[in-house]
């Protein structure tokens, strides 16, 4: 049988072949025709070496993947891989294939090659796996570590309580599942969206993948083969979302020079042989900058070294004359595993037992994994790879040279029921509660409940609705403290007013929404100015990929509902700044609609590219999740990264969307084409159908 590659009417890539590898081989190909500047940018972010063509404004993130040793552990895993699961592995190696030979042409229809003079070089058979890793290396948020110690030593131990929210750089999304007796088939549905920072080209490539073993639609990530995340067989289908677990450790390492090296103070109070060697990152335009690589028994040395944290500060001193660094555990690199076994099983599912089984060797995300199949059947569970660890581990920083932050095994991955057959997750407290500190605020996920509950059945079509929706729960302390004023300036009172009947919605038409924005980014950077905070305004001398989790303001801004409904707030006089932000932006102009601000702001690599993009509805604790950063910019970095529907009685009816399209390539009419969809909330069918799509390309002799 010959490879073929179809196209609908949007340019998704429909592929047949006579296997699985050969299947894999086109999807390689496909990809690098497709995306080949998106997947090149991610290959070199992931070996640590974008910014010898992106430049200054890629070193930070360089050399923390050189750092935390992400290609190296990637290389480690596909060896592993190779011993463990040499299908998998061979598999893999066929996408590999496909992407090199797919990039040259690829790179030639692609604009930003010539722009950057950057040329491709073949990948390496572990590089998907690099891909993967440095895409989620940050899902589950260590470096709110960071923010936790410095919080509980300048605030004390209640701050880690008041601040715990989905905060900034989680990444975090929706997903329900309905039984069949809530639909109006008899069988289930899937529906949700994943949350993650906007980037254009997106995050996911809409993909049907057909074999005589399989014939599986999907969305996949561009440089990864297969579809982990969000699939449908035809028979079962699957989604994830965030578990918001825990389970990346942050050591404190006391570290030394010698003669032969550098070594590290080990929980037997001994000192140990670390590994030690320098790498070159090359700098478009600059000279290039040598770095120190360190790694411990715990792991990978990020911030600091021998001398302490790069700092102008003077530099805590510790016992013996050694100074602290931190160094990143997290599984795979101790597991030489990312659990790419998962991936063929998932395309070879034909029931939820199936989907379940490939899911239990599933390690990177964390994920709460929901599936149904055309049997009725159903799951809901937790997946992924936990260490068990003492409790300290999980809040903050924990000395390496003390015993007793030892990883000592891993959790068993906790499942769920659905309750009056829906289950809903939106990163709120679930099932995987026991795995993690801190989670989403539970408005989404009571938002969308709410929705399923106004009626008794479903349909595919009916559910996108939801996916929409924008009322904001968490408005209510704010709007609580507004009410309580009084003794406001005539035009403060009338701006109250406003907001008290205001319908808490934040649609991109009301004005309403923008002047409740407003009026919280004024409360929000008013407390961010009170002395009680001040020694928080200035970020420790970490890596500057880590310092979103430790600014002030986006901190605020997302914790406002526990800051303003505590019971006290370190003295803070909370209506006296309410008072202040009302009157101030009662002074101002009158806000437009709440678009003209909260625009859609995704990430290029070439940042000094000027762009102008739509404004959104939406805001952070919507369901329809448009996430600002309240205090200190309406810009929409983060959002719905797809959208999809999974119908188990007819796969046809299913439906998906992505913010931009099917193509990465500047000017392709399947450039941006679904953008206008994605605003209004519309869904691409699923074609299935062959009849229905267009041949691209002549018959392809299959790869052996």
């Amino acid at each position: 049988m010959t490879t073929e590659t179809y196209r609908d009417a949007w340019g998704i890539p429909h592929l047949r072949a006579a296997g699985a590898r050969e299947l894999a081989h086109a999807q390689g190909r496909v990809t690098a025709l497709d995306r080949a500047w998106q997947v090149e940018v991610e290959r070199h972010r992931s070996q640590g070496t974008s910014a010898a063509f992106l430049g200054a404004s890629a070193l930070p993130w360089d050399v923390f993947a050189r750092r935390a040793r992400l290609d190296d552990t990637a290389r480690r895993c596909f060896t592993a891989l190779e011993r463990r699961d040499p299908e998998t592995a061979d598999w893999v190696r066929a996408y590999v294939d496909g992407v090199n030979e797919g990039l040259p042409e690829g790179a030639r229809r692609a604009p930003e090659f010539t722009r950057t003079g950057l040329t491709p070089t073949p990948w390496q058979p572990w590089t998907p796996l690099g891909i993967w890793l440095a895409t989620h290396i940050l899902f589950a948020g260590f470096p709110a570590k960071l923010w936790r110690e410095e919080a509980i030593r300048h605030l004390g131990p209640e701050a880690v309580g008041l601040f715990a929210t989905d905060g900034p750089g989680t990444a975090g999304s929706n997903g329900w599942l309905l039984a069949g007796d809530r639909t109006v088939t008899g069988l289930p549905l899937l529906a949700g969206d994943p949350h993650r920072f906007i980037e254009a080209p997106g995050v996911y490539q809409q993909i049907r993948l057909s074999c005589p073993e399989f014939d599986v639609v999907g969305l996949a990530v561009p440089g990864v083969p297969g579809i982990a995340h969000f699939g449908h067989t035809g028979t079962v289908a699957w989604s994830i979302t965030n578990a918001m677990a825990d389970y990346q450790d942050l050591y404190r390492e006391r570290l030394r020079r010698t003669g032969a090296g550098v070594e590290a103070l080990g929980p037997d109070g001994t000192w140990h042989r670390a590994h030690r060697h320098t790498e070159t990152v090359r700098i478009a335009g600059e000279d290039p900058l040598e770095i120190e690589v360190i790694e411990t028994d715990r792991g990978p040395v990020i911030a600091g070294g021998p001398e302490g944290l790069d700092s102008t500060e003077p530099r805590r001193a510790t016992e013996g004359g050694a100074e602290e660094a931190l160094a990143l555990r997290y599984p795979p690199r101790v597991t030489e595993d990312l659990g790419f076994s998962t991936l063929l099983p998932l395309l070879r599912a034909r029931r939820v037992e199936d989907i379940d089984h490939a899911f239990d060797t599933w390690a990177e995300p964390v994920n709460v994994v929901q599936a149904a199949d055309t049997e009725g059947a159903t799951l809901h569970r937790v997946a992924g790879r936990v260490p068990v660890r003492p409790e300290a581990n999980r809040t903050r920083l924990v000395p390496a040279w003390h015993p007793g932050h030892e990883w000592q095994g891993w959790h068993e991955m906790p499942r769920a029921d659905l309750t009056d057959s829906i289950a809903v997750m939106a990163n709120q407290r679930g099932p995987a509660t026991p795995l993690g500190t801190e989670f989403a605020p539970p408005h989404r996920a009571d938002r969308i409940r709410t929705l399923l509950d106004e009626r008794r059945t479903w349909s595919a079509a009916e559910l996108p609705a939801i996916h929409m929706d924008t009322h904001l729960a968490s408005a209510a302390p704010l709007l609580d403290h507004l009410a309580k004023l009084d003794d406001l300036s005539p035009e403060a009172a009338r701006l109250r007013d406003r907001l008290l009947a205001w319908n808490r919605r934040m649609d991109a038409d009301s004005a309403d929404a923008a002047t409740y924005a407003a009026v919280r980014g004024a409360v929000v950077r008013h407390l961010a100015a009170h002395p009680a905070f001040a020694a928080l305004t200035e970020a420790p001398a970490y890596p500057e990929v880590l310092l979103p989790w430790l600014a002030l303001v986006p901190r605020i801004g997302f914790a406002l509902e526990h800051l303003l409904s505590a019971e006290e707030l370190y003295g803070i006089d909370r209506p006296a700044a309410v008072r202040a932000a009302v009157e101030e932006v009662a002074a101002g102009a009158p806000a437009g609609p709440w678009g003209d601000t909260h625009r859609l702001a995704p990430w290029r690599a070439l940042p000094d590219e000027s762009y102008d993009e739509p404004g959104l509805s939406g805001d952070h604790d919507c369901v329809l999740c448009t996430s600002a950063v309240p205090g200190l910019t309406d810009l929409a970095a983060r959002g719905p990264a797809a959208r999809y529907v999974w119908d188990l009685a007819r796969r046809e009816d299913s439906r998906w969307v992505v913010p931009f399209g099917a193509s990465g390539i500047p000017g392709s009419p399947h450039h941006r084409d679904q953008l206008p969809l994605w605003l209004r909330g519309e869904l691409v069918p699923v074609v299935t159908d062959w009849d229905r799509l267009e041949k691209e390309t002549d018959d392809r002799p299959a790869r052996p």
